[in-house]
């Protein structure tokens, strides 16, 4: 008759295999399921050339109202990506983004949107407190957010040099990857 006892417990060799196995596995469900939430939240994105604009420039209230466009920025820093953050004064994860969107305007050219914060005058006020030292346009009632196909903030958007859509996320993104989008933007255009 076969012994009925049971089997030996897996040495740690294998219990550290099974483990990476799980945590393999796990990962890859993790970053899938990231993948498609991104992909929905980005679905209404247009593909191909970015949307221009023109909207109110984010002034100290001594200087004159003055209207600043896509077009405009992209020229004043022609042959670069371009990143546009949108963002709103009311939004948590927003303010958690404002430092990593601080160092990276250091580096690269990033014109960020207030997107449903108010006016210019009122979108000058909350930088000015909070601080934030970034060339910004005014989109009051969310337009620009619609136009180009978003439906919440933050977003980071990259602008290739040669003005089409490189990079879209929507989220919290990271300095580190709001910085490889716009590296990897400028490698592909020679920049």
């Amino acid at each position: 008759m076969p012994s009925l006892s049971p089997a030996p417990p897996p040495t740690g060799r294998a219990r550290r295999r099974a483990w990476l196995a799980r945590a393999a596995r796990d990962g890859l469900l993790l970053l899938a399921l990231l993948w498609a939430v991104q992909a929905w939240q980005t679905r209404d994105v247009p593909s191909g050339a970015a949307p221009d604009f023109s909207a109110a420039a984010v002034l100290p209230p001594d200087r004159d109202a003055a209207m600043l466009s896509l077009a405009q920025w992209r020229a004043a820093h022609r042959g670069r990506p371009v990143a546009l953050h949108f963002w709103a004064e009311w939004c948590g994860i927003c303010r958690l983004e404002q430092h990593s969107v601080t160092r990276l305007a250091a580096d690269w050219p990033v014109l960020t949107v207030a997107t449903q914060s108010g006016a210019a005058p009122a979108v000058h006020a909350v930088q000015a407190r909070r601080e934030l030292p970034w060339a910004t346009v005014a989109d009051p009632d969310g337009t620009l957010l619609t136009r180009y196909g978003l439906k919440a903030v933050p977003a980071f958007v990259v602008v290739a040099p040669d003005g089409r859509l490189s990079s879209v996320s929507v989220g919290y993104t990271s300095e580190a990857g709001m910085r490889l989008r716009l590296w990897w933007a400028g490698l592909w255009a020679g920049g």
